[in-house]
């Protein structure tokens, strides 16, 4: 049985043009994925979030094409955060 979409709104926000802006967000780590441990900031109450460079991105980011170098262990956040809602358009319209 298959599901059809209806009055689905075009998005012109995608991760191809976006630049990874949901990627300078800071993400906490609530579950486990499989995160590499380099990858992880732990703060002085031990909470994990993903480590953000100096520069305010997530360091899993690759800096050349926007994707994330750990997609298949990338935090739960990350799996939920969903292309062109609304969430990610605000984000978009702040950070552009």
């Amino acid at each position: 049985m298959n599901i059809v979409l209806e009055n689905i709104a075009e998005t012109d926000v995608t991760c191809s043009n976006c630049q990874a802006c949901c990627c300078r967000m800071e993400v906490m780590i609530i579950s486990d994925t499989g995160v590499p441990d380099k990858h992880i900031s732990v703060d002085e109450w031990g909470g994990e979030t993903m480590l953000r460079l100096d520069d305010g991105w997530c360091s899993a980011v690759d800096r050349d094409t926007y994707l994330c170098t750990i997609y298949e262990n990338r935090p739960w956040i990350c799996r939920e955060f969903e292309m062109g809602s609304d969430e990610c358009r605000e984000e978009f319209n702040i950070i552009r």
